[in-house]
């Protein structure tokens, strides 16, 4: 299969500073533990779960902006994980990302234009000023701001924050990148204003093939957008497929505790809440077993000794938990 990016085995450890002075233990923090994905061309893949689960970092080792401790990542077969700087930079011109906060993303101190035009200084892509602007023009009407000339000469603090967000997504476009790696693009936003940012997302994908991976902790808003969902608990993937095929079956206990709790608009469907019990395990001395034992309403006795494995199931897609009957072969 053709894959814009392919991540196998991915880990990334944060050591711990040593607590005594002569204990010769190095212990680490388990961000991403193991996980493996793939992103096709034009695809949105939505990685959900709460906060701490790992997803962010996941972006960050991605996008090359953090170093991963093992695994591998191919970005359209190249790996990149063994890269230099100055090789990495010619990488970054194909994936790009949307931060959370539009309002500490952008410098204050540029105007639009400015913000926008950075990325070409910096790749050194456009051969004159009027070139830079026409391409500066076209990321700026792509992301929603036309005409761009209204919003050339703007300072950051002159914006709504839809606005700026879409600057943000425009200074992204500008190098026609193959991925885009959107972490909460709209968490910040008001409710009324979310909405024009997801379709402009899904716009693009569409106009331009551009595939997205798009880090978010709300499932609400994955079913509109997303084409596949990959749920990560505590640095792994625990749940991975189709995105109906989650939304509407869900198998694994952490999946359908998250979307039990989702708002539904008719209060005729209401699900029964699934509130897990106790706090998310320390990831610097992981649980036996099944990561999600400590927490999970339908533990056994063999959960706080075998560590799953994603495999496939009946239900279409793949799921760590050894209570789901897999699919026979």
């Amino acid at each position: 299969m053709n894959t814009v990016i392919e991540v196998t085995n991915l880990r990334k450890l944060f050591p711990v500073k040593k607590s005594r002075l002569f204990t010769r233990e190095e212990k680490f923090v388990h961000a991403v533990d193991d996980v493996s994905l793939t992103v096709a061309p034009g695809e949105v893949l939505a990685v959900v779960g709460e906060s701490g689960c790992g997803k962010s970092t996941l972006a960050l080792t991605l996008l090359g902006l953090e170093r991963p401790s093992a695994g591998s990542i191919q970005i359209s077969g190249q790996e990149i994980t063994t890269l230099s700087g100055r090789q990495m930079r010619a990488v970054r011109r194909h994936i790009q990302m949307i931060f959370q906060d539009p309002y500490e993303s952008l410098n204050p101190m540029m105007t639009v234009g400015d913000i926008v035009a950075e990325p070409l200084h910096v790749h050194g892509l456009a051969k004159n000023k009027q070139e830079r602007w026409q391409r500066v023009v076209a990321a700026l009407e792509d992301a929603g701001l036309k005409p761009a000339e209204n919003f050339r000469y703007r300072l950051p603090h002159e914006l709504s924050g839809g606005q700026r967000q879409r600057v943000v997504i425009a200074g992204a476009l500008v190098l026609e990148p193959q991925l885009l790696i959107a972490d909460e693009p709209v968490s910040m936003l008001d409710v009324s204003i979310r909405a024009e940012i997801l379709n402009l997302l899904l716009e693009l994908r569409n106009r331009r093939g551009i595939s997205i991976v798009m880090i978010t902790h709300d499932l609400g808003t994955v079913g509109y957008i997303a084409d596949r969902i990959a749920v990560m608990y505590l640095g792994r993937i625990v749940e991975m497929g189709p995105a109906t095929a989650i939304l509407q079956n869900p198998q694994h206990p952490y999946t359908k505790a998250l979307l039990s709790v989702v708002p539904v608009p008719n209060p005729r469907q209401r699900r029964e809440r699934i509130i897990l019990q106790g706090e998310t395990p320390n990831p610097i001395d992981l649980p036996p077993g099944c990561r999600f034992h400590p927490r999970c309403p339908v533990v056994q006795p063999h959960c706080r000794e075998v560590d799953p494995q994603l495999r496939p199931i009946p239900a279409g897609h793949e799921v760590a938990c050894l209570e789901v009957e897999p699919k026979i072969r």
